[in-house]
């Protein structure tokens, strides 16, 4: 009996199977790209349109890191491990994921209010591309005003020789953009200052203890590290960081 299901199974599979196999048609998809003589001025903007969207997708990274958000939360997370001494944890993903989507959270607001005055009609052909752009640069302007500093402001200005403008309105975003960096910069800078204080405090005192002990072999950073973690836990320190953090975004 053995022997005849074997010989069954073989037989299924030579035969049965190669015809199934031939009686299903996947579909194959073709991509096609031709490069021919335009006809007509809209071939050459459609052209034109095309490379614009591919150079903002490359400069996407920057973009996300430079203009939102991301580079307070990253630094802070950064700071906080090091801090802590925990070395890699949380790993770097962890910590970049967290910050990546606390700036979808944080710039969410600005993202929809650009969609809903500028995208949205230039895609329904209501407005030309030139409104639209100067119609998506009113709330990305008034995000980055809010969370910079006059002074770095000032410094490039004076730093781009240009005419001091009037009003908040004026600025230009190649003015706005650095400023609105070395502000949150600032700003990360100081509250990883902050954030080192009570685990400064820890260690110093785990030192003096194992100092005045005799034990000078060993390294405080073993025995601190415990009491930070807990400290840390009993706190809630994540739910205060990111408080904190949302706080100082207006949120």
């Amino acid at each position: 009996m053995k022997i005849r299901k074997i010989i069954l199974f073989f037989f299924f599979l030579t035969f049965i199977i190669p015809g199934i196999a031939e009686a299903i048609t996947f579909p194959i998809p073709s991509l096609q790209f031709d490069v021919k003589e335009a006809t007509a001025p809209e071939e050459v903007a459609v052209v034109l349109e095309i490379i614009a969207l591919l150079t903002i997708l490359t400069l996407a990274p920057a973009i996300l890191v430079l203009m939102t958000p991301f580079t307070r939360l990253v630094v802070v997370f950064h700071f906080l491990r090091q801090a802590m001494g925990t070395q890699n944890s949380p790993p770097n993903q962890v910590l970049v994921g967290l910050a990546l989507f606390m700036t979808f959270f944080l710039i969410q607001p600005v993202a929809k209010n650009v969609y809903d005055t500028a995208l949205n009609p230039y895609l329904e052909h209501e407005m030309s591309y030139e409104t639209a752009f100067e119609k998506a640069q009113i709330p990305i302007r008034n995000f980055l005003l809010r969370n910079t500093r006059e002074a770095d402001i000032a410094l490039f200005i004076r730093g781009a020789k240009v005419k001091k403008p009037e009003t908040r309105n004026d600025l230009s975003l190649l003015v706005l953009i650095p400023a609105y960096v070395i502000s949150e910069l600032k700003t990360a800078f100081i509250i990883g200052f902050v954030l080192y204080i009570p685990f400064l405090v820890i260690d110093m005192v785990v030192a003096s203890v194992l100092l005045s002990m005799g034990m000078m072999m060993l390294p405080p950073i073993m025995i601190s590290l415990p009491f930070k973690i807990m400290l840390f836990v009993l706190a809630d320190g994540w739910h205060l960081l990111t408080g904190s953090l949302l706080k100082s975004f207006g949120v």
